[in-house]
């Protein structure tokens, strides 16, 4: 919901935010992406035209385009971003028009005609005149694994560039700190998904692991982007990272917890008494609720109980030290100070958590390309050879993304450019697979 000085600024712009999720956006991202736009729009309207939403025409909307593409540097957005906030506003006034509110959008809209994919036939449609032609790039930014690990050790972790203990430094989530990014790097999972999971189901990986090099974590519909569910592969190297920080660092974070009745600053929170993972929660007061029915905000309210009811510990994987959830925003701002800390090191490096997803991807496609090239059999034909040189490394890396298209993938290749190594070896590889030109 949008306010203004504390109450509630329009019913009806609530009602199409609550509405959105049944418009074709049902991505928390997406929603949250929505209101900005929108409030900035309202802001815009109420300050530079003194109109209220419903109210505004088409000259408002050449007066926001003025100051928001037309501005000074500093405060001036791109075209992508206006082309978002376009598409924002236009869902907007097309639901205005459909619930009465508006007679018609402050929109121009032209007809032009559409190509049938396939052959199929073509069809006249509108486009938006507010749209700009922006310039379509792979807009992915990864991180060398060298400058990875300085900023897992520099920034995260609080050591000295030579790896020493920096004199009065006190960090008490280094540890935990650099074990979620190395979760990140190793696994592609997305902020929201990494920062969701419980801590029984990354301890219920451990038998596996002693055995195998990678086990597999099956992230339930509720988790992942538009709730298609995936699986994940967890190397064993993190899994034994990992149980020193559930037996000490988080442990003791429960203790806290417990000892402050930690439960009652979790807004709404769920009580359940035991987690079985894969399958179902089990809840205190009876029945039980699908693990794929879980939002990600429910995950980090759910808290574990003992056998006489009493609340014992929150369900999450990553505690604070007083044993409240991590938020997702929270490492944003962990890897931000990070970030800083190697810029006073005298290293400028700066990651975000979605920047190790990004490093993952690359780097997972680079290596699986180069297995393949290895693998690749020279009797294929060219097509047959193609596809197994690249299709599969593709498919593959897009499973465990949990990307819904393979052109959402495919912008990865563009940067395995920058792996040289790689490069080099895939050409001579490739050379050496081709057949030799015919003599004249």
């Amino acid at each position: 919901m949008i306010l203004r000085d504390g109450a509630l600024y329009d019913p009806d712009l609530d009602r199409f935010f609550l509405d959105l999720p049944l418009s074709g956006v049902p991505s928390r991202h997406s929603l949250r992406a929505y209101a900005y736009d929108v409030a900035v729009w309202v802001r815009f309207l109420a300050a530079a035209c003194g109109k209220h939403v419903w109210a505004a025409g088409r000259e408002d909307v050449a007066g926001f385009h003025r100051a928001r593409r037309r501005e000074d540097a500093g405060t001036r957005i791109s075209a992508a971003s206006w082309n978002r906030a376009v598409a924002a506003l236009e869902k907007l006034y097309r639901w205005g028009e459909a619930e009465g509110l508006v007679a018609q959008t402050p929109f121009t809209h032209r007809a032009i005609w559409r190509r049938g994919h396939a052959g199929g036939r073509g069809r006249m449609t509108g486009r938006n005149d507010a749209y700009e032609r922006a310039a379509k790039r792979a807009d992915v930014r990864f991180a060398t694994l060298e400058d990875y690990r300085l900023f897992r050790d520099v920034g995260l972790r609080g050591l000295t560039l030579d790896g020493g203990e920096r004199p009065g430094a006190r960090d008490r989530n280094g540890a935990r700190n650099a074990l979620f990014a190395e979760l990140l790097v190793t696994t592609g999972l997305r902020l929201e998904e990494a920062s969701s999971l419980f801590a029984a189901e990354l301890a219920g990986l451990a038998p596996a692991a002693a055995a195998d090099r990678q086990v597999w974590l099956e992230l339930p519909q509720g988790l992942t982007k538009g709730e298609r569910g995936r699986r994940v592969l967890i190397p064993r190297r993190f899994v034994q990272q990992l149980l020193p920080y559930l037996a000490v660092e988080r442990a003791s974070a429960v203790t806290k917890f417990q000892a402050r009745s930690g439960w009652r600053a979790i807004e709404r929170p769920i009580f359940a008494r035991a987690i079985d993972p894969g399958s179902r929660v089990r809840l205190r007061d009876g029945g039980s609720v699908s693990m794929d029915a879980l939002t990600p905000d429910e995950r980090g309210r759910l808290v574990l109980c003992a056998e006489d009811g009493a609340p014992a510990e929150p369900a999450a994987l990553w505690l604070t030290e007083v044993g409240q959830p991590v938020r997702p925003n929270s490492w944003e701002a962990v890897f931000a100070r990070a970030s800083r800390r190697c810029a006073e090191a005298g290293r400028p490096i700066r990651i975000s958590p979605h920047q190790l997803r990004h490093t993952f991807a690359v780097h997972m496609l680079a290596m699986l390309i180069q297995h393949r090239l290895a693998e690749a059999s020279p009797s294929a034909g060219p097509m047959a050879g193609y596809r197994e040189l690249l299709g599969d490394p593709l498919q593959q890396v897009q499973r465990l993304l949990g990307h819904a298209s393979l052109a959402t993938t495919y912008i990865y290749l563009d940067h395995i450019a920058s792996r040289a190594d790689t490069v080099d070896a895939a050409v001579e590889e490739l050379l050496a697979l081709l057949p030799a030109r015919p003599r004249a």
